[in-house]
C-alpha cells in the first residue's frame, strides 16, 4: 500500500485544518441542498394506493400513522429476487441495518415505512430474524411502478394535509447510501429537521435544536 507520509503533530494539525475548510464547505452545501428540497413543488397523489399490513388491508393514508410526513423505502424482498424466500436483497438489507431508532423521526411528526411485494408472513419472519422494527407493508397495486421503484430500490417522501397526500421528494441509486440516520431522513422531507437555524419558508414549524432531542424511550412523557 502506498500510504501517506508520517509527519509531526504540528504538520498533522495543519493538514487537518486545511481539509476542514473543504469539510465545512460540504456541510454548508448539504444544508443548502436540504433547504432547496424544502422549496420543491409538491405533486398531488391522486390514486388511492392499497397495501397489505400485519393487520390486513391499509391505504397509503394509513401508512402515515396519523403523522404529517411519511418516508417509504422500497425494499426488494419477493419472488424473483436473489435469496428469496430465505432473505431479501443484500443492499436493501444493508440499508435496513443502518436505520436509527424510529422514535426520533416520530418526534418530528414523521413516519418511516418499508414496502415490498413479499407476503406479510414472509416479511414478519424476515423482520424477526434481523431484529428490525420498522413498519413494513406489502405492495398490492401500481405503487412501485408509479413512484419509480418497480425495478430498483428507492426512497419516496410524502406530506399529508388532512386526507390529501403529496409526493415531495424521491432519491434512489447511490443517493440511498447515506440513508439511515434521523438527520438524513429529515433532510429529505418537506419540513426538514424543523429547527430554528434552518433556512425554511416562512411559517414552517421550527423549534430550538437540542431541546426536542430525547432518549428514545422518553418521548411523550
Amino acid at each position: 500500500m502506498n500510504m501517506p507520509p508520517i509527519v509531526s503533530p504540528q504538520e498533522w494539525d495543519a493538514a487537518r485544518e486545511t481539509l476542514m475548510v473543504k469539510e465545512k464547505e460540504l456541510t454548508r452545501a448539504r444544508d443548502a441542498l436540504a433547504a432547496a428540497r424544502r422549496r420543491m413543488p409538491r405533486m398531488a397523489v391522486e390514486k388511492d394506493y392499497r397495501f397489505e399490513g400485519p393487520d390486513g388491508p391499509v391505504r397509503l393514508l394509513d401508512l402515515f400513522e396519523g403523522r404529517r410526513q411519511l418516508i417509504v423505502y422500497r425494499f426488494f424482498f419477493e419472488p424473483g429476487v436473489d435469496g428469496w424466500p430465505e432473505h431479501g436483497c443484500g443492499g436493501c438489507s444493508f440499508l435496513a441495518d443502518q436505520v436509527a431508532h424510529l422514535a426520533h423521526l416520530n418526534a418530528r411528526d414523521t413516519t418511516l415505512a418499508f414496502a415490498s411485494r413479499a407476503p406479510q408472513p414472509e416479511i414478519e419472519r424476515w423482520k424477526a430474524r434481523m431484529g428490525w422494527a420498522m413498519p413494513w407493508y406489502t405492495i398490492t397495486d401500481d405503487f412501485d411502478a408509479d413512484f419509480g421503484v418497480d425495478e430498483w430500490h428507492g426512497t419516496n417522501a410524502f406530506y399529508r394535509d388532512g386526507e390529501r397526500i403529496f409526493r415531495t421528494y424521491f432519491v434512489n441509486s447511490r443517493g440511498d447510501e447515506a440513508m439511515g440516520t434521523t438527520w438524513s431522513y429529515l433532510d429529505l422531507t418537506a419540513l426538514g429537521r424543523q429547527e430554528q437555524w434552518e433556512d425554511s419558508p416562512e411559517g414552517y414549524p421550527q423549534t430550538a435544536p437540542y431541546e426536542w432531542w430525547n432518549l428514545h424511550d422518553e418521548y411523550g412523557e
